[in-house]
């Protein structure tokens, strides 16, 4: 829209008593005279027609579009003289009141000239009343509804008209927080270019990857379509059109980015102003309404996890769309404190992601932050940065929604440009772009895949474990499990209730909660919990002895899937694919051979996905094994137990748990 030499000049636009002049003199003690200059339109006319206003009124229709190309010209070369942004005051119509409608007053100088509309969306019913009480000027009276008329003409006329002339326009309802914001609004105005914009974003770059000490290794991940399959922007403008906006009243999102501007820095920062017209309250209850439906892929989820636990591995989401918006999404998922997203959408994020940017952040990220960058994107929009990765890959969802224009820009890329790429295909079911000659198949849940990014000299596999040993919940629990009088149906009974305790008390502090709507008995609705993405979780009982407390897991859990296994083969990729945790349900943990066992196999299916233990008993010499032979060097796994034991002795007959619980003490 503006090139960034071009001088600054912000039109007040708005119908008669809609409150512009106040609004200027507002402006002026706000903002002061150093960077900038105030303009009456009115008295800028008056002071170049020869005779002034009232000659000027006197004059035909090309006289007076003559004196007005003038006065604009005069406000345009005192901005470009004083280095000064331009508030000027000024009309887009008058109303006719024996035509009885308006006619436009706005020149082609004008249309040059401006590089910002304000526009005064003042209400009808306010508008009268200030016309109607108006002592200082002689105003012709109007009626409402033909107020209304004229407002809603010119509102519908500028915008298009704005968008087409490379004019940024902006709908201030004037409510008092808006007008608190205004003079910080024009000043980033004043001072917001292509370059002051690059800059923000790299500022933001650079903090999202401050906690880092030594990063081998940065994930940029864009997030429509990408990271989630949703499109955050039309779901946010859906609820919109249903909810807030007025009836008749057609969003112009989309014809944003049709216009001459398409995806440019002018497109995403007239993108912003448009999401400005919210205030604070509505857009962080939108983006709150709309986060709740965005599911991000199981698979970055769980590869996300993983990246976590891991300081040489960074993480960030660069999104074209609504950072306040993706930042709710991994609030929700647990990750927002270690995965940061680089977004705009408000004038306050201080910068807007563009195409170019996304490219420029790359850069950045492997010349400043000496990383290798490995990048993920969907659409034509990513291919900036898709190109100067280490390595790209393209993430490819249904034929119906995903983007038509990709395979086009993928030829161009491969073609003219080097791009070396791969495809992820969500769901799986979905026929991959190209062939897989030029964007060959990758699985993000693939070892061959995670190793590579994760692998780093001196690393080793973790053990995180969690106990109760020494709490009374776990002494008044292992009792009657120790007790050998207690035995079959009894002894079932307590395993089922030592696993509701320990899923209950333990496994939300390693995977967290989510929120949820329940009926209230006072017939309300209220806020309830649950574990996170319980529905995306599998429960193992590892059969026979893991079952009965594999079943007081499933009880604190009753969304969960949940599988028998007496090998670890009885475990198929079907039954990981869309999970994010698998919990390993078994009743004791000796030498830990079982469980090592299954969770190598769950490894060769899903590479990253979270493995938990629950057990009643877990022996120590288990707990200080050396795992490297066992688990990747990147990998983490987690165990739960009632308590830890320094007893080595592995039961058998009458002393092995499994027959305990069956009453089968009398095989071997």
């Amino acid at each position: 829209m503006t090139s960034d030499d071009r001088p600054v000049i912000i039109g007040l636009y708005g119908i008669a008593g809609s409150g512009k002049t106040y609004l200027l003199n507002q402006l002026e003690a706000a903002l002061g005279r150093d960077s900038f200059a105030y303009f009456e339109g009115s008295a800028v006319i008056d002071s170049v027609v020869p005779g002034g206003l009232p000659a000027f009124k006197g004059l035909g229709d090309e006289g007076q579009l003559h004196w007005r190309q003038r006065a604009i010209e005069k406000i345009r070369k005192e901005c470009v003289d004083n280095k000064k942004v331009g508030i000027v005051t000024g009309h887009f119509m008058f109303w006719s009141e024996t035509k009885g409608f308006g006619s436009p007053v706005y020149t082609q100088n004008d249309l040059e000239a401006y590089t910002h509309i304000v526009y005064l969306d003042t209400p009808i019913e306010v508008v009268a009343e200030r016309c109607q009480n108006d002592t200082e000027r002689n105003r012709p009276f109007i009626p409402r509804n033909y107020l209304d008329v004229w407002q809603q003409a010119e509102k519908a006329q500028l915008r298009p008209l704005c968008q087409n002339h490379g004019i940024f326009f902006f709908l201030l309802r004037p409510d008092e927080g808006s007008l608190e914001r205004l003079p910080a609004t024009l000043s980033d105005f004043g001072r917001h270019n292509t370059k002051y914009n690059l800059i923000q974003a790299e500022h933001r770059l650079d903090a999202a990857l401050a906690n880092y000490e030594k990063l081998d290794t940065i994930l940029f991940i864009d997030g429509d379509k990408t990271l989630a399959p949703e499109d955050t922007s039309a779901l946010f403008w859906d609820k919109v059109q249903t909810s807030h906006w007025s009836k008749g009243e057609e969003y112009p999102l989309k014809t944003i980015f049709s216009s001459p501007s398409q995806y440019s820095y002018a497109a995403f920062r007239q993108a912003t102003l448009l999401y400005e017209e919210f205030s604070d309250e509505e857009f962080d209850a939108l983006c709150g309404e709309v986060a709740l439906k965005v599911a991000i892929h199981p698979e970055f989820v769980s590869l996300l996890h993983v990246a976590a636990n891991h300081k040489h591995v960074g993480a960030v989401v660069v999104t074209c769309g609504l950072g306040h918006l993706w930042n709710k999404v991994l609030m929700r998922e647990g990750l927002s404190e270690t995965v940061k997203v680089i977004g705009g959408g408000r004038i306050a994020d201080g910068f807007v992601v563009t195409p170019v940017v996304k490219g420029s952040l790359v850069t950045r990220a492997q010349n400043i932050h000496k990383s290798r960058v490995l990048a993920f994107g969907d659409s034509p929009l990513d291919m900036e940065m898709l190109t100067k990765a280490d390595e790209a890959i393209v993430m490819v969802g249904k034929e119906d929604v995903r983007s038509k224009s990709m395979d086009h820009a993928l030829r161009n890329a491969i073609e003219t440009r080097g791009l070396r790429a791969h495809q992820v295909v969500l769901p799986s079911s979905s026929s991959p772009r190209l062939t897989p000659d030029k964007l060959p198949l990758v699985q993000l849940t693939d070892h061959k895949f995670i190793n590579p990014i994760f692998s780093r000299s001196g690393l080793e596999p973790r053990l995180e474990v969690i106990h109760a040993t020494d709490s009374a919940a776990a002494k008044l629990l292992m009792t009657p499990m120790r007790d050998a009088t207690v035995v079959g149906p009894n002894l079932r009974k307590f395993h089922r209730r030592t696993g509701l305790y320990l899923a209950t008390e333990h496994l939300p502090k390693i995977i967290g909660l989510e929120e949820y709507g329940i009926p209230h008995v006072q017939s309300h609705l209220t806020i309830g919990f649950r574990l996170l993405h319980e529905q995306r979780t599998l429960i193992v009982a590892l059969m026979r002895g893991g079952q009965p407390m594999a079943e007081g897991v499933n009880k604190a859990f009753p969304l969960a899937m949940f599988l028998h296994a007496r090998v670890p083969e009885d475990i198929g990729k079907d039954h990981l694919e869309g999970q994010l945790t698998v919990l390993l349900v078994d009743s004791v943990v000796n030498n830990g051979k079982t469980v090592l066992d299954f969770a190598q196999h769950i490894r060769t299916l899903h590479a990253s996905i979270r493995i938990v233990v629950v057990t009643s008993v877990v022996q120590k010499q288990f707990v200080s094994r050396d795992l490297t032979q066992v688990l990747a060097p990147y990998d983490k796994l987690y165990i739960i137990a009632l308590r830890l034991s320094d007893n080595k002795f592995t039961g058998s007959g009458t002393t092995d748990t499994g027959n305990r619980l069956f009453n089968t003490t009398h095989l071997p």
